[in-house]
């Protein structure tokens, strides 16, 4: 198999990022083209990067033959929609988290995938962040022992448009889901139990939103571990996003990155760097990584490492949270995806 050839819908931060990683750091597979409802950004983006085709509507990339896969990296509400496109095309795709709001709809589109027998992988990127993939791995070797406790840490520098905000989901399905999807991940097994709190304490728009800024989420695992996640919209120190598991016999910790270690003490104290301010500071080798992942799925026909599978759960977890705030009480995923019993 030679270079392949893919096509990238959603010509935004993340679709820009994706392009420029294919065209910059993988050179085994080439942008053909790129798909933006707003044409101009499409064109622009295809002029910066020597991208050759770039069109309004995506119509012409499913039915271009040379086309292998598709990055789909637009609004969450496509999402689903161009993935059965995709799929019926025979299309292997990417797609950004998460598949879809509407859990049937997420459905919808796995069956059309399982039917056309392309691959599908969903973009949590995190699982190939450098650190906490070693995590996962130390976890899985037994290096601990039987997990007892897993801490997750969440916190963005600052909250979202208050636009977003409002067609996003909500907290546990836009910020929180990665948190899932991150716990499952690491742990190896899956979540029977949610019981979530939240206030507003960032921002009252987001209250009047519909939404809330801060969260604490636990969790119930099938062997019986707990875990616990806690979120913020609003970290004035940075982009915090740290994991602990502690075990019967040790501990895992991932910290922060920052953008150096050099440490300088005075009078006044120790001085340190600051976090990294933003996402794709944080997670920038993670980006490389699950691309690399997506492109030897297809070159060796094997599953992906996120599966579509992989990219519901978090999204029924998700359900599950809104479930337990909306209540008080907790609940279980198989509550809202009776296939999880």
């Amino acid at each position: 198999m030679g270079t392949l050839k893919l096509a990238l819908i959603g010509a935004g931060r993340i679709g820009r990022l994706h392009a420029e990683n294919l065209r910059r750091r993988l050179p085994d597979a080439e942008v053909v083209a790129v798909v933006d409802v707003v044409e101009e950004a499409a064109r622009k983006l295809a002029a910066e990067l020597g991208i050759p085709h770039a069109y309004g509507d995506p119509a012409p990339i499913f039915e271009d033959p040379k086309i292998e896969a598709v990055l789909i990296c637009s609004s969450t509400d496509t999402h689903a929609q161009f993935i059965e496109q995709a799929a019926q095309a025979g299309k292997h795709v990417f797609c950004e988290k998460p598949i879809a709001l509407d859990l049937e709809r997420i459905d919808r589109a796995l069956a059309a995938v399982e039917q056309a027998g392309v691959i599908l992988q969903v973009g949590f990127n995190r699982r190939f962040d450098p650190s906490f993939a070693e995590a996962r791995r130390l976890v899985q070797s037994g290096a601990i022992g039987k997990p007892h406790v897993l801490r997750i840490t969440s916190r963005d520098p600052a909250p979202p448009a208050i636009e977003y905000i409002k067609v996003s989901g909500g907290i546990f399905l836009d910020m929180t889901i990665h948190d899932f999807d991150m716990a499952r991940f690491l742990l190896g097994e899956e979540v029977v139990e949610v019981f979530a709190t939240g206030a507003v304490l960032v921002d009252p728009k987001i209250g009047e939103a519909g939404d809330i800024d801060t969260a604490v989420v636990n969790l119930r695992f099938e062997s019986g571990a707990l875990g616990v996640i806690d979120n913020s919209r609003k970290a004035v120190y940075g982009y915090d996003q740290r994991v602990e598991v502690f075990g019967e016999q040790g501990m895992i910790r991932v910290e922060n990155p920052k953008p150096h270690q050099a440490v300088m003490s005075n009078a006044d104290g120790d001085h340190a760097p600051p976090l990294l301010h933003f996402f794709l500071e944080r997670y920038t080798d993670s980006y490389v990584r699950e691309l690399e992942a997506f492109l030897a799925s297809i070159r060796e026909g094997k599953e992906p490492q996120v599966t579509g599978r992989d990219g519901k759960i978090p999204v029924v977890i998700g359900y599950a949270a809104k479930r337990s705030l909306a209540e008080g009480r907790p609940v279980r995923p198989s509550e809202i995806d009776p296939s999880l019993a």
